[in-house]
């Protein structure tokens, strides 16, 4: 992991839709007044004849991101997550998951790592939402090279998916030779004394945790679960099996998020506890991302608390 090397994924996501927009002339790109914030307007200046701002109409933004779908467009639709999966739920639900309708709804700005813009800018219940819906795709990448792996990757097969990205600049995990797969998670060592399950932001914060563990001789893996739905169930089950504790961790409420989703799994598979760690059932608060972490106990000290 590059410490040195911070990047926004939602700066990657930009960077990776202009980059598709060379490969993929079907791509087009809608958001709504927010361009400058989720970085769509990279492909703006680039492709501009496949760009549509639909204003401060997000309910719109998914409405004609439907029906430019049924003209074999790929239409990828961007907001921040509070108003893509919270404001626009009813339009997902309706006009794009029940058609199955190929949509890519890449939402920026989620989880308390919003920072000072606040509760009502923090969406901390998108994960739960998307991943209940049927025929939709969830996925939540980690660092600046997932996240274009992503990008290019959903471009590739016929379906809605909801990609949830952050404000804050987060380190790059990952080099370019990495390998990724759909519903495939990524473990970071073989440590047996616990298993940290992660997802987005709290990836980085959950590795450096492990290198810190270390020192005090307590060797746990990380997993990197980027993607929701479909979950790797099997790497889940796995883990339960070879590690004496299991803890999820992430920027979202810990009731319907990752931390449900891996409950679930080893609730019918493999019953076994799991400590989550997440934002436990109230709103976010204005301050700076990395004391929002620090305040609901989601950064690596707060990890490392769990142990020593």
């Amino acid at each position: 992991m590059n410490m040195e090397k911070k990047i926004a994924t939602r700066q990657s996501y930009g960077e990776a839709l202009a980059e598709l927009g060379e490969k993929n002339e079907n791509v087009v790109v809608l958001d709504a007044d927010l361009s400058s914030a989720t970085k769509t307007n990279i492909f703006a200046k680039k492709f501009p004849e496949r760009f549509i701002d639909v204003g401060i109409a997000e309910q719109n933004l998914m409405g004609i991101s439907a029906g430019l779908s049924t003209c074999n467009k790929i239409p990828y639709a961007s907001t921040f997550a509070v108003f893509a999966a919270g404001r626009a739920y009813d339009q997902i639900r309706n006009s794009i998951c029940y058609p199955n309708l190929n949509v890519k709804i890449c939402a920026t700005h989620a989880g308390v790592t919003v920072g000072e813009d606040g509760a009502t800018h923090q969406m901390l219940e998108d994960l739960s939402l998307m991943r209940t819906l049927p025929n939709m795709t969830v996925i939540s990448p980690s660092d600046d090279t997932q996240t274009k792996w992503v990008i290019e990757e959903i471009s590739k097969f016929h379906g809605p998916v909801y990609v949830r990205l952050s404000r804050l600049s987060t380190p790059v995990i990952y080099d370019e030779k990495q390998k990724f797969e759909i519903g495939k998670a990524i473990q970071h060592g073989d440590g047996t004394d616990a298993t940290i399950f992660a997802t987005g932001v709290t990836v980085s914060e959950a590795l450096i945790a492990q290198e810190e563990l270390k020192k005090k001789s307590i060797n746990v893996r990380v997993i990197d679960i980027h993607t929701i739905k479909p979950i790797d169930k099997e790497l889940i089950i796995k883990c339960a099996k070879e590690t004496k504790r299991l803890i999820t961790v992430e920027d979202h409420s810990i009731i319907g998020g990752l931390g449900s989703a891996v409950c679930e799994v080893l609730s019918e598979e493999y019953p076994a506890k799991v400590e989550r760690m997440g934002v436990k059932d109230t709103f976010g608060k204005s301050g700076k991302a990395e004391e929002l972490l620090k305040y609901f106990k989601i950064d690596s000290n707060a990890i490392i608390e769990k142990f020593v």
